[in-house]
């Protein structure tokens, strides 16, 4: 199988190639054509042709063809790398080279189907139940009879996708329908999940000028975040400190997000241990919004030894295995690095490995490594470890009291709180440095699809400006508004 680079249209072999193998094996899976920066900034100076071709249809078709287009994802053979890709197929291929289970690659496509069966109600709610043809045309009016107008600040959106888990795709989804088009970086373990997306929208009836698919090396992501008008990277905290600030650019990191007991609620801390656990480990815990630390007043001790023996015995498995539940760390030598970070850790003071009498941590294979769940506790929000966030089921339970729970917990992506007092409540809502805040007892893991994540992605891709013309009743109130004379 081989994947080639998709050039708004055309296809493009490369004689620079990256071979993919199967993480256990090292049997050859699929060879993915790579370009260089160069190609990308070149094309990049036709990118007006993508947005051209999708604002040639209408809105409304747009919404249909990518519902269709979910179908075929999910349920459907398509054709990838010239060869015809069912369902099964796809998991299996998107787990040889990830390391996911096969059963979590078969989840995250429903995940993406959701997304795309649903295109229209997220419009809906993206837009705020602004019409589409607006964003087609630049201006119209809405519903409070006003004139608007929303200015695309490029004609594609660049993304820069990681390889860690498929549910991040989610994100890009909604842009085609939006008016702009796609010039997508696959994962470099990863490409599955943009090629076979990419060929179902297609078959769909979306404009392949408008979709372009560049897998290289850093360069072509340098290519990307330097020459589009609006692009998106996943990474480090070092990758978002780097472009903090920047508007053009939109960085999604380590979420760092986190369960909050309020003190209202936490002597019945058992009641939420499955909000707990599922928080942590859904998806093999390699999402940014699994929970990597849990704060309480007290009872952290209870509460780390009941999550260790909830998650603590669990076993690596075959991919293939409809039972497994963890994650291969695929480059050689990752999982061990990890391991030996986290022991050094460990051996601090006021750190406790509630894990530990569940077996060793690290489990090494002959190409690969695993890491089993990790539960630790701290005995207050000073150990380096209770800041910390890795891409296997790992939390520290942290003891803190609930008037300084906000000032220690840092930056948030996602903070479940539970907790039935409206002034603690009160000051969460007005928590800037949390992004979704769910109060009661939701896992940090369940996403509302009709709210934004990370911002809302309109208010990224397009500039709303003021636009009068002289033949609306807007344009005739504002110009009778005449501003007072001075002295009067």
């Amino acid at each position: 199988m081989h994947l080639t680079a998709f050039r708004f249209g055309r296809p493009y072999e490369s004689l620079e190639r990256n071979k993919l193998v199967h993480f256990m094996t090292g049997e050859p899976v699929a060879e993915v054509s790579q370009v260089g920066g160069a190609i990308v900034s070149r094309d990049l100076r036709k990118a007006e042709n993508a947005r051209k071709a999708i604002l040639k249809i209408d809105p409304e078709d747009i919404v249909e063809r990518l519902q269709t287009a979910g179908n075929l994802y999910a349920l459907g053979t398509v054709e990838v790398g010239g060869v015809k890709q069912s369902p099964d197929d796809f998991a299996r291929h998107q787990s040889a080279t990830t390391g996911l289970p096969e059963n979590l690659c078969r989840a995250n496509m429903k995940k993406n189907l959701f997304v795309l069966s649903n295109m229209d109600r997220m419009l809906d709610a993206l837009s705020r139940g602004l019409p589409p043809e607006i964003l087609w045309r630049g201006y119209g009016t809405e519903h409070r009879d006003v004139v608007v107008s929303y200015q695309a600040q490029s004609p594609v959106l660049g993304l820069v996708l990681p390889s860690n888990s498929p549910g991040v795709h989610t994100l890009w989804l909604p842009v085609v329908a939006l008016g702009i088009g796609l010039l997508l970086k696959p994962g470099g373990q990863e490409p599955w999940t943009p090629y076979r997306m990419a060929a179902a929208m297609i078959e769909a009836g979306i404009p392949e000028e408008a979709i372009g698919l560049y897998p290289g090396a850093t360069d072509v992501g340098a290519a990307i975040l330097a020459d589009c008008g609006r692009s998106m990277i996943f990474g480090s905290a070092k990758t978002v400190a780097q472009y903090r600030g920047n508007p053009a650019v939109q960085v999604h990191g380590p979420g760092f997000s986190k369960i909050l007991l309020g003190d209202d609620c936490v002597d019945n801390w058992a009641d939420y241990i499955d909000v707990m656990a599922d928080s942590i480990a859904a998806n093999s815990g390699r999402g940014c919004i699994n929970c990597s630390a849990i704060y309480a007043s007290r009872h952290t001790h209870e509460i780390a030894d009941a999550l260790a023996e909830k998650l603590g015995s669990e076993e690596v498995r075959s991919p293939d295995d409809p039972e497994a539940t963890l994650a291969a760390f695929t480059v050689p030598g990752a999982a061990k690095a990890i391991w030996e970070q986290i022991e050094g850790l460990l051996d601090k003071p006021g750190v406790r490995h509630a894990t530990s009498p569940y077996g060793s941590r690290f489990v090494e294979g002959d190409r690969c490594g695993w890491l089993r769940p990790t539960i630790v506790e701290c005995d207050s929000p000073e150990p380096e470890i209770a800041r910390a966030e890795y891409m296997f089921p790992f939390c520290s339970v942290v003891k803190c009291p609930q008037e300084k729970m906000l000032d220690r917990i840092g930056p948030t992506l996602v903070a479940t709180a539970i907790s039935n007092d409206p002034n603690f409540q009160h000051q969460l809502i007005n928590a800037s440095h949390i992004d979704r805040l769910n109060i009661g007892a939701l896992p940090t893991i369940k996403l509302d699809w009709l709210q934004p994540h990370e911002g809302n992605i309109i208010d990224f891709l397009y500039r709303s400006r003021a636009l009068q013309m002289t033949d609306t009743s807007a344009a005739v109130s504002t110009a009778t508004a005449v501003p007072a004379q001075a002295g009067t």
